[in-house]
């Protein structure tokens, strides 16, 4: 990094905490600091959703992934996020903007407690809450790697350095800050993708190294499944970014919930869909390239940085740091406001005696201290990343492992299909989820890691959430729901038009969620 490079970078740390300050003016309550008062345009809420669903752990754990694995990361990672959104977007989107406008809700948690119960609100709720602390901490910790592969930094430094600036934009603008952020670290990653595109294509010998670069890399490189990353593998990962990325992932239900209508979150899916099957093209071919350039790399976790090194000039060098950070402050500022969101508006009210939530301004000023302290906790987890098995062992194996017992109750819940399925359900499938993971990572882990790789990295992954799954249904079918408000909060979550048939119902179910 040189000082071109370092005048970039502070730059755009500056103009994140400007846009922070600017969005504090439109913060006059707790509904915009948790969802922008509803008023979030379909662009910039699919954009800002994009932005928010990956981060600069892609630049480093998925980078080692393309560096060893070549093309099948984007099958089963960029690929599946598009088809899930594809899919899912008729579904889940507009019965998310449907909870604000009739029941006025700010968190993506608020429903459960009539579509179940508190006691089944409360525990995904306090999980997922914890859950998303390691989560966040993994993001953390390669914005950190990143840093340090460019310019030195430690760990510690580049931990602080990132989440500060977060943290200060995140606490005083709300989620108005972070879509706004958002859309300029969209910009700038824009650029610094193509810049490092160009660069290595100049390097490779001009724009026909696209196609002639796959016959000089290992033959499975090629391939659409390779080694752990199987055809079952990729089909378990689309369930879970199924369950992810249409909402059961907190900050991305937020997106839609502050959409003006349903219409709206729709198309807001549909345009982060599109991006997910197109940009991730543009990130990832320098990572696929990189064993060309940089062979026999003992960390391909470094790779795409120190291409940007050994390729760009100074300025440019900085700006693609940017465009990484860019993706780690967008995706931890959003995690943060939908846990404060979840704290202040499901676990701090629960614990009262009278159950009641405080005035506005309460909760406005509690959101606020929420996010800086998750933020906080989640920069403590990231400076011990390495005993949770590193940047991959906290992103794939415990993330995603663990993301499918949470979001499947939140996510089903909302479908007439899974009508009969009640709280009892909701808590069984849960706990099936969370002891099948236990269960493969520490009592059976030595003999799972026995087994071929493709098959260990699978199990890990699909045994909690197809769990969850199956144990949901089948209490379902076999205990079915008794609750009185499952079919008109249904209802209304369906229909854009209320049945005036079931007025005096859907009245019942909206006093109830209120």
């Amino acid at each position: 990094m040189k000082t071109a490079d370092w005048v970039v970078l502070c730059g755009y740390f500056a103009l994140m905490l400007g846009m922070g300050l600017w969005a504090r003016t439109k913060v006059k309550s707790a509904a915009d600091f948790f969802t922008a008062g509803g008023a979030l345009p379909w662009w910039l809420s699919g954009i800002s959703h994009h932005m928010s669903g990956y981060s600069s752990a892609v630049f480093v754990g998925f980078a080692a992934i393309a560096y060893t694995s070549g093309l099948s990361l984007y099958i089963w990672w960029a690929c599946s996020i598009a088809i899930a959104l594809a899919l899912g977007s008729t579904v889940f989107p507009g019965r998310w903007s449907r909870m604000r406008q009739r029941f006025g809700i700010i968190s993506p948690l608020e429903y459960l407690a009539t579509r179940y119960n508190l006691p089944a609100q409360q525990l995904l709720a306090w999980s997922g809450a914890i859950l998303k602390i390691f989560d966040v901490g993994a993001k953390w910790t390669s914005a950190a790697i990143l840093l340090q592969v460019f310019a030195g930094v430690p760990t510690l430094y580049g931990v602080l350095l990132t989440g500060t600036v977060t943290l200060v934009y995140s606490v005083i603008g709300g989620l108005w800050a972070d879509a706004l952020t958002d859309m300029s670290q969209f910009v700038i990653q824009l650029i610094a993708g193509f810049a490092m595109l160009i660069a290595v294509l100049a390097k490779l010998g001009g724009v026909s190294a696209l196609w002639t670069v796959w016959q000089k890399l290992p033959a499975d490189h090629h391939h659409l499944f390779t080694g752990q990353y199987t055809v079952v593998f990729a089909s378990v990962y689309l369930l879970v970014n199924m369950l992810s990325y249409n909402g059961g992932t907190w900050n991305l239900a937020q997106r839609f919930i502050a959409a003006p209508d349903a219409q709206s979150a729709k198309r807001a899916a549909r345009l982060s869909a599109a991006l997910y099957l197109v940009w991730p093209l543009v990130l990832l071919f320098p990572m696929w390239a990189a064993p060309l350039l940089l062979p026999h790399l003992k960390n391909p976790s470094d790779s795409y940085g120190m291409l940007a090194r050994m390729l760009l000039p100074q300025g440019l060098v900085g700006l693609v740091l940017a465009g990484l950070f860019a993706h780690t402050m967008a995706m931890t500022s959003s995690d943060a406001n939908a846990i404060s969101a979840v704290v202040v508006r499901d676990i701090l009210p629960a614990l009262r005696k009278d159950r009641e939530r405080p005035g506005d301004a309460v909760q406005l000023r509690a959101g606020r201290i929420c996010t800086l302290l998750f933020l906080a906790t989640s920069m403590c987890i990231a400076l011990g990343a390495d005993h949770f098995g590193g940047v991959i062992g906290l992103l794939i194996l415990w993330y995603a492992a663990l993301v499918g017992p949470i979001a499947i109750p939140m996510m089903l819940g909302m479908i007439g299909w899974f009508r009969r399925s009640g709280a009892a359900a909701a808590i069984a499938s849960w706990c099936a989820g969370v002891v099948c993971f236990a269960l493969i990572k520490f009592v059976f882990a030595e003999k799972i890691n026995r087994l071929p790789g493709d098959l260990t990295t699978t199990i890990t992954v699909a045994g909690p959430v197809l769990s969850a799954l199956f144990v949901f249904i089948g209490v379902g079918i076999v205990w079915p729901t008794k609750n009185p408000h499952v079919q008109p909060l249904l209802q209304i979550l369906t229909h854009d038009e209320e049945d005036p048939t079931s007025s005096i119902s859907l009245e019942t179910a909206r006093k109830k969620i209120a």
